[in-house]
């Protein structure tokens, strides 16, 4: 077979035409140490502080420490494929994870790859984990309501748009409970939601996803998990990462909620990569910089100024004591930054009262800003109430004659703690929450026996769905209390109709 000369003269010339002498220069590194999610690497002078590398392996590291010697690398992967003598290659890329609406409705990890077995996220947008939080001027002060569906909290500690609330309390309160229930009420109240799950096990995560599935929340939520048995440093970047979805988000005009549960495990995986990279030991051999890993955090959470959109992201962190001592080191460190607490109280919570929220403890610097007027005019005396209720419970059980006076105090008090317990993933609309309070506050539950009140509130909800619904729609919508001689007139006219349970059974017997 012959082949023509002026074949290979075209064939080279095309070679020549689509040649370029471009150069491709990559700054490596070699690995020196590697162990427990943590690595070292030689070389790398240039590199940036949280900067992603590529090992050879095809995992992923973000630098963490900058050293005159070497670089520490937090592995955000199987760190035993991983050698020393390796090469490690800079991106030029900052930490970020992939963003947007396709997130919405998916599990993801701390990397922002699906763990939900529903293939993959079609997005192309993605931001840096780690971002300057909004200025003073950059922000507005918070007005809108996050109603939560609990009348402990809506009633008591309530929370704005923008807010940072801190969940605090023992093991096993119904802290998680707290932040899942709020997610459940966010529906048709235009917000998105993320539940950053750290170090929560993989059965209670599937848990808490069925059950947003069940109550149809998953339409607007993501979930972030990082679970125990993944390396330390995944632990430590998913909250981030999870602000990062939230601010695609707040930065676009929209509205969301994240709740960081919780932070003390994700402390304890930054004390750990803290101590194995030789950073110094503090107080409980946390780092020096504990208080800004969850500052920085936290204080991405804002209201945005009406320049920038209007915007909003809700931070509702969760913090675990330990025989409810507040005073500890990370949850003083965590109350100083957030603009409130809701403290859960396990003896409470014990004894049936949930949720198990204690009044006196817990507490909202934005109060009434976040409360629509009718909410604020029948929660005006609940907390009073509850404290002097508590104050006298005390004494009374020592002696057995009361005056009136103490005897209505210990009765209003019973009550009200008894309107205040709400089942399990039960939340309820503000104007129903409106609803039962006025007529606890305005005495028409003191003659109402104690297991009746359950009861009681069920049949004034359906009395007011049948026959009122205009009031309770004059409330969602206005936010403030219909006329007074209106709702008087309804409340008391359910009142007198009222039949408590025992009373059925006692005419059952009579039947008889």
């Amino acid at each position: 077979m012959s082949i023509k000369a002026e074949e290979i003269s075209a064939l080279i010339k095309q070679q020549l035409a689509n040649y370029k002498d471009e150069i491709s220069v990559e700054e490596t590194g070699t690995v020196t140490y590697v162990g427990d999610g943590v690595a070292r690497a030689h070389g790398l002078e240039n590199a940036l502080a949280g900067e992603l590398l590529e090992f050879d392996s095809g995992v992923y590291g973000m630098v963490q420490n900058l050293e005159s010697n070497d670089v520490g690398i937090v592995v955000l992967g199987d760190f035993t494929k991983i050698t020393e003598g390796d090469t490690v290659k800079r991106t030029g890329r900052i930490m970020e994870v992939p963003v947007g609406d396709a997130m919405i409705g998916r599990v993801v990890n701390s990397l922002g790859q699906p763990v939900d077995g529903k293939g993959e996220i079609k997005t192309d947008k993605t931001r840096s984990i780690e971002r300057k939080a909004p200025g003073v001027m950059q922000r507005k002060s918070v007005f809108q309501p996050l109603q939560t569906g609990m009348k402990a909290i809506d009633s008591l500690v309530p929370i704005g748009r923008g807010q940072r609330e801190l969940i605090i309390g023992d093991r096993k309160t119904g802290k998680t409970t707290v932040g899942i229930d709020t997610i459940i009420n966010q529906k048709d109240q235009d917000m998105i939601c993320i539940y950053v799950a750290i170090g929560q096990k993989e059965s209670t995560v599937r848990s808490s996803v069925e059950t947003l599935r069940k109550f149809g929340a998953m339409d607007y939520t993501i979930v972030v998990t990082a679970g125990p048995s993944e390396p330390a440093p995944l632990l430590y970047i998913a909250p981030y990462a999870g602000a990062a979805m939230g601010e695609e988000f707040m930065f676009n005009g929209k509205h969301v909620l994240i709740i960081y549960d919780d932070l003390s495990k994700q402390a304890d995986a930054y004390r750990e990569l803290s101590l194995i990279l030789r950073r110094p030991p503090g107080r409980e051999a946390y780092p020096g910089d504990i208080f800004y890993t969850h500052s920085r955090l936290l204080e991405r959470a804002a209201k945005l100024s009406d320049d920038l959109g209007g915007g909003s992201m809700t931070a509702m962190p969760i913090v675990e004591t330990k025989a409810g001592d507040i005073s500890a080191y990370i949850p003083t460190n965590v109350i100083s930054i957030t603009d409130g607490q809701i403290f859960l109280d396990s003896d409470s919570f014990y004894s049936g009262v949930r949720p198990a929220i204690d009044a006196g403890t817990s507490v909202s610097r934005v109060g009434g800003d976040a409360q629509i007027k009718a909410m604020k005019k029948v929660a005006g005396t609940l907390r009073l109430d509850l404290a002097s209720y508590h104050e006298l419970e005390s004494f009374a059980q020592f002696g057995s004659d009361l005056d009136e006076a103490t005897q209505a105090k210990l009765n209003r008090g019973a009550r009200t703690v008894e309107v205040l317990k709400q089942p399990l993933h039960s939340p309820l609309p503000v104007e129903k929450q409106v609803l039962i309070l006025y007529a606890l506050t305005h005495g028409y539950l003191d003659k109402v026996e104690l297991d009746d009140i359950a009861k009681f509130q069920s049949g004034l909800f359906d009395f007011f769905d049948a026959s009122h619904a205009d009031l309770l729609e004059t409330i969602a919508k206005t936010g403030n209390l219909p006329d007074n001689d209106k709702m008087e007139k309804a409340v008391s006219e359910f009142a007198k109709t009222f039949q408590p349970a025992n009373d059925d059974d006692n005419e059952t017997v009579a039947n008889k």
